[in-house]
Order: C-alpha cells, then structure tokens, then sequence
C-alpha cells in the first residue's frame, strides 16, 4: 500500500493521505498542496500502526 504527503509551496507537511482520490478531495476543498510525495516503506509503517492517514488531516 502506497501513502503519500502532500506538501504546500513552502516545503510544509500539510497532509498525509492514502490514496489519490484522498488528495483530489483535499484539493477541492482549497487545499494549498503544491506537492505530493510517496512515503518511502519505512515511513509509511508508521501510518499503518498508527491507524488511518486520514487521522492526520484536520479536514477529514
């Protein structure tokens, strides 16, 4: 399974998602994501024990 983060103009992690529907969503909703980036597996691990990417997106 893929995760990806998205990041603003600035370099900044504004979200983490798991798929791509997830961040056409974020978009539509006026997110400023300038970039997006597929987690490496060790990073992705991470999402996976903590629960849900989506838990780390305030808008969700």
């Amino acid at each position: 399974m893929t995760f990806y983060t998205c990041f603003d103009d600035k370099g900044t992690v504004i979200a983490r998602c798991q798929t791509q529907e997830e961040i056409a969503v974020l978009r539509r909703m006026g997110r400023p994501i300038a970039d997006v980036k597929a987690m490496k597996n060790e990073e992705a691990v991470v999402c996976s024990l903590t629960g849900s990417p989506s838990d780390y997106n305030d808008d969700f």
